[in-house]
């Protein structure tokens, strides 16, 4: 598998992009885009908005990785004073089964996605994605001038996996957000094997599992420690509540890995390392949180169907509602009654994002929702 050719001007164009703040133009954009959508940005919000609209975990760090973060802190004018790169890697490795050098830490997983798009397509290798899909890969593929194939759903809202193999021949990136996001939905094991038994040649399986740990799906790391052909994309920005500390890795092959060196210098702050190896540490966090959350998602999901809402059932921290209308303005009038919730997908016109907030929050959404859709 050799990694895509590109003109210098496009590869330093990227390599800058990506080392100048970890893909800062890809990554938020979409962020930005939500708001810019509800024309209220971050810093205008009320202090007492509700703000469900990112996917974030409303939790926070755990105590192990706050306590991390203190210790650390005063050495902040030092890169590594005690090997905390090192050890996150052999934390991270022995949690996901597979050997150190399969493991490459990042701040997020959108620097590894963007990476992993430039390495492996081009105009000449398309990107492959679910539709509706997190669209933060296909800007990067855009950017360089592949093309970006966009294939619906199935009707059980998993990914169509038939139809993404056969979608190019030349496709370099197959792309699956499991539990997707923004449905929240997952895509079986067996159809994650079919794509690594029937993807195009020369394309590799990019499996984005950010929201893994709030489903009762078992993480594919194994595929990995197998050797396949699949890059593993992982956050702390969601179960373990440090989406503005900043942590992730990929998981892969070495040569896999070592094809996304190029593309910028990724160095994380020690605070994000302590903090994600403190929280990997704690053995029962990520089963407390899955249940926080899923306890919260049902309830909210039982008051959406008693109201006679259709929606998504997602096994994450978002969903999709069905609003009956442009889903925009349903966005914008619950921003009205400072309840902020995602964006819509073109796809999808009439349905919003929604994320799990805690408890109060998902009641506040509640009472605003049966007021602006009344």
């Amino acid at each position: 598998m050799e990694t895509q050719k590109f003109s210098r001007r496009s590869m330093a164009r990227m390599a800058a992009l990506l080392t100048a703040g970890s893909s800062l133009p890809f990554y938020n954009e979409a962020a930005l885009a939500q708001e810019a959508q509800r024309g209220v940005s971050r810093g205008a919000m009320p202090a007492d908005a509700v703000r469900i609209s990112s996917n974030e975990n409303p939790l926070g760090p755990c105590p192990e990785a706050l306590e991390a973060i203190y210790k650390i802190a005063k050495y902040g004018g030092r890169y590594q004073p005690f090997g905390e790169t090192a050890a996150f890697i052999k934390t991270a490795a022995e949690v996901e089964g597979v050997k150190p050098s399969y493991i490459a830490p990042f701040a997020g997983s959108s620097d590894p996605l963007h990476r992993t798009t430039v390495a492996f397509t081009s105009p000449e290798r398309s990107f492959v994605m679910g539709d509706p899909g997190y669209e933060a890969g296909a800007r990067s593929a855009q950017f360089i001038g592949a093309k970006v194939h966009r294939i619906p759903l199935r009707k059980d809202f998993s990914h169509d996996v038939e139809a993404m193999c056969k979608a190019d021949p030349n496709a370099g990136v197959i792309y699956i957000c499991n539990p997707n996001n923004p449905t929240g939905t997952l895509t079986s094991r067996k159809d994650i094997e079919y794509v690594l038994a029937n993807k195009p040649k020369g394309s590799i399986l990019l499996l984005d599992e950010a929201y893994v740990h709030f489903s009762e799906m078992t993480p594919a790391s194994e595929l990995v420690a197998a050797d396949k052909e699949v890059i593993i994309l992982r956050t702390f920005s969601k179960a373990y509540g440090m989406a503005g500390i900043r942590a992730g890795m990929a998981i892969a092959r070495p040569d896999l890995l070592e094809k996304m060196r190029p593309y910028g210098a990724g160095m994380l702050p020690i605070t994000g390392l302590v903090a994600a190896t403190a929280s990997m540490q704690v053995k029962t966090l990520v089963a407390e949180r899955r249940k926080i959350n899923k306890d919260i998602r049902e309830d909210t999901f039982e008051f959406l169907t008693a109201k006679k809402f259709t929606f998504v059932p997602s096994q994450s921290n978002k969903f999709m509602l069905e609003v009956h209308k442009p889903g925009m303005e349903v966005v914008k009038a619950l921003a009205a009654e400072k309840i902020y919730i995602g964006r819509v997908w073109p796809i999808w016109p009439t349905h919003v994002r929604v994320s799990i907030g805690t408890q109060d929050e998902m009641n506040k959404f509640k009472t605003a929702l049966v007021k602006v859709m009344a």
